[in-house]
C-alpha cells in the first residue's frame, strides 16, 4: 500500500510533485532511469487531471508504477468503464469539479498559518481571524465528496468499487462525524455526536460561527438578573440611561469577540485541523478522490491527443515481452502529425543492438519504449496503434555519467558501478536501456567489457537494449546468433526515424558538426577570422 499523500505532506505545504522514486531495486524505477527517461515531461505530456491530489497522485504513480498484473487490470477495467459509461463518467466530473472549487479551502485549512486576531493574509498559506470562514469552507471539500458519492451510479469495476468503497468508509469516520458537526468540547477532549451519545457529562458544543445565540442569551439574562435583584437606573430604557449602560455594556461586547473568537480558535479549529490532518481516514478518502481524478485524466489524455493511444494488452510471462504497432513517442510526438512512429517486437529475442548515426532517433526511440513501458504500468493509454506487454518488475536506462572527484574511480568505474547495481538488481521480467557501454577505457578493454557485461544480462534472461557506434561489437554478438541488430534508417543524407533491421556503420559526424557549426571547415573559418 502506497503512503497517503496526505502523510506525506505532513510539515509541508501540498506540492504535486512530492513523491519520489524507490531505491535501485527496490521498486519499478529507480532515481537515475526516472531522470534519463524524463518522467517529469512524460508527467506534463499526459496530466488533464483537474485537482491538486488527482495530479499528486498521477505523479506518484509515474514515480511509482505498479508490478502486479492484477491491480493493472482492475485499473484498466477502471477507465475503460468510465469511457463506456456516459452517466457514471458525468458523476465522476462533477465529483472532480466540485473539488477543484474547494480543495484550496481544504488545504489551506489544514496546513495554513493563523496571523492572529488582527492579522491581514496576504499569501495564499495565510489565514486571517479566528478562521472560522476558512473553518466551513474547508471542510466542504470532504463532506461534498461524500454526498455526491452517494448519489454516483454503482460501479461494476472491481477498482472503482474499491475508490467508493473508501469514500464510504470515511462518511463512518469519526472525522466525517465532526465535519458533519456538532463537535462537543468536553473533559475528555475533542467528541463526535456519536461519542456523546449516552453521556451526561458537561461539554460545550462548537460550531463554526462567532455569534453563540445561548451564550448571549445568557448573557442578558445576567443583565437581567442584575437589574432585577440590584434595581438602577442604569437598567431603566430612558434617554438619560443609554449613555450609563452604553458604557457597562460596549466594553463588555469588546471582550466578548476575542474571548470567545480565541477559544474557538485555539480549543476547537486547530485541535480539529490537527486531528484531520493526523486522520488516516481522511487520507485515505482523499487519496480515493485524486484516484478519481487520475481515472478521467487518463481518458482526457487519450482524447486530446491526435495520435491513435490504445490500453496496452497486459500478459503474463515469464520473462518481460514488449510488442508495439505504430508506437510514438509520448512526448516528443504529442499532437505531432510528422512524428514518426515505429514498430517494435521483443519477446523471444532477449537483446536488441541498435546502431545508427548521430541524431538518427536511436535515443527518442529508446525513450519512447521505456515511456510507454511506464505509461502502462499505471494503467493509462500508450500513444500506439497496439500494444502488448507484460509488467515489468525494473525498468532501467543507463546513460554515461559523469565521474565525481570524490568518487576515486574516474568515468570508467562510475559507470561500471552503475551498471554492476542494474544487474544485480534484474531478473527475467526486467527492461534494461544501456545507452552505450564501457566509456572512458581503450577500444580493445571496452569490447571486452561491453560483451562481458551484455553476455551476462543475456543470461539472466530479461530484455536488454542496448544503443550503440560499436559495430564491431554488434558483429560479434550478431556472429554468436545472441540478439537481433536493428538500426535507424538514414535516406539522402538525413534520418527517417524508421528503426529497420541491420548494422549502421557509419555516424555521419561531419553532418553533425556542420548542423551546429563546428566542421573542419567551419574550425578553419573561426582560425582565419583571428589572425
Amino acid at each position: 500500500m502506497k503512503e497517503t499523500l496526505l502523510h506525506v505532506w505532513q510539515g509541508l505545504w501540498p506540492d504535486i510533485k512530492v513523491s519520489q522514486p524507490s531505491a535501485t531495486g527496490a521498486g519499478v524505477i529507480d532515481h537515475s532511469a526516472f531522470n534519463t527517461i524524463e518522467v517529469d515531461k512524460l508527467f506534463d505530456a499526459v496530466n488533464h487531471a483537474s485537482t491538486q491530489i488527482g495530479q499528486a497522485v498521477l505523479y506518484r504513480s509515474l514515480t511509482q508504477p505498479l508490478d502486479q498484473l492484477d491491480a493493472l487490470q482492475d485499473k484498466q477495467a477502471a477507465v475503460t468503464e468510465i469511457r463506456n459509461n456516459p452517466e457514471l463518467r458525468s458523476h465522476l466530473e462533477r465529483i472532480v469539479d466540485t473539488a477543484q472549487v474547494h480543495e484550496k479551502s481544504f488545504y489551506l485549512l489544514l496546513f495554513g498559518q493563523f496571523l492572529g486576531t488582527f492579522g491581514t493574509a496576504r499569501e495564499e498559506h495565510e489565514i486571517e481571524g479566528y478562521g472560522y470562514l476558512q473553518y466551513k469552507r474547508g471542510i466542504r471539500l470532504m463532506l461534498d465528496l461524500v454526498d455526491q458519492s452517494d448519489t454516483t451510479p454503482a460501479a461494476e469495476s472491481a477498482y472503482l468499487q474499491s475508490l467508493f468503497q473508501r469514500i464510504k468508509a470515511f462518511a463512518d469516520s469519526r472525522a466525517y462525524s465532526l465535519m458533519a458537526g456538532p463537535a462537543y468540547i468536553s473533559e475528555s477532549g475533542i467528541q463526535s455526536k456519536e461519542q456523546r451519545a449516552g453521556s451526561l457529562s458537561p461539554a460545550i458544543i462548537f460550531r463554526p460561527r462567532l455569534f453563540k445565540p445561548l451564550l448571549i442569551t445568557l448573557f442578558f439574562a445576567a443583565v437581567w438578573a442584575l437589574a432585577h435583584f440590584f434595581p438602577t437606573d442604569m437598567f431603566s430604557v430612558t434617554a438619560e440611561a443609554i449613555p450609563t449602560a452604553t458604557i457597562f455594556l460596549a466594553p463588555m461586547l469588546l471582550v466578548y469577540y476575542p474571548v470567545v473568537g480565541s477559544f474557538d480558535r485555539d480549543s476547537c479549529i486547530i485541535p480539529l485541523r490537527t486531528l484531520y490532518r493526523n486522520s488516516p481516514d481522511v487520507a485515505d478518502a482523499l487519496d480515493a478522490l485524486g484516484q478519481l481524478d487520475e481515472l478521467l485524466a487518463f481518458s482526457k489524455y487519450a482524447e486530446a491527443t491526435n495520435d491513435e493511444t490504445v490500453l496496452p494488452n497486459l500478459i503474463a510471462g515469464e520473462h518481460h515481452q514488449i510488442n508495439l504497432s505504430a508506437a510514438k513517442n509520448p512526448v516528443l510526438g504529442k499532437n505531432n502529425p510528422e512524428y514518426v512512429g515505429n514498430d517494435f517486437v521483443m519477446e523471444d529475442d532477449k537483446l536488441v543492438l541498435i546502431t545508427g548515426p548521430n541524431s538518427g532517433g536511436k535515443t527518442a526511440f529508446c525513450k519512447t519504449v521505456t515511456q510507454i513501458q511506464v505509461l502502462a504500468q499505471i494503467g493509462c493509454y500508450v500513444p500506439a496503434r497496439a500494444a502488448t506487454l507484460t509488467v515489468a518488475d525494473r525498468i532501467f536506462y543507463q546513460v554515461s555519467e559523469v565521474s565525481h572527484l570524490n568518487d576515486g574511480e574516474g568515468r570508467f568505474g562510475t559507470e561500471l558501478k552503475r551498471t554492476r547495481d542494474i544487474f544485480l538488481a534484474t531478473t527475467p521480467k526486467s527492461l534494461v536501456v544501456l545507452d552505450e557501454l564501457s566509456e572512458g577505457t581503450t577500444f580493445e578493454e571496452k569490447m571486452e567489457s561491453s560483451a562481458n557485461v551484455l553476455n551476462g544480462f543475456y543470461r539472466k534472461g530479461n530484455s536488454t537494449i542496448l544503443i550503440t557506434h560499436n559495430h564491431q561489437l554488434v558483429d560479434q554478438f550478431v556472429r554468436d546468433r545472441v540478439g537481433v541488430p536493428k538500426q535507424v534508417e538514414f535516406a539522402d543524407d538525413a534520418p527517417t526515424y524508421q528503426l529497420i533491421p541491420g548494422i549502421s556503420r557509419v555516424s555521419h559526424a561531419d553532418r553533425v558538426a556542420k548542423k551546429i557549426g563546428f566542421s573542419k571547415a567551419d574550425i578553419d573559418n573561426y582560425l582565419q577570422g583571428t589572425q
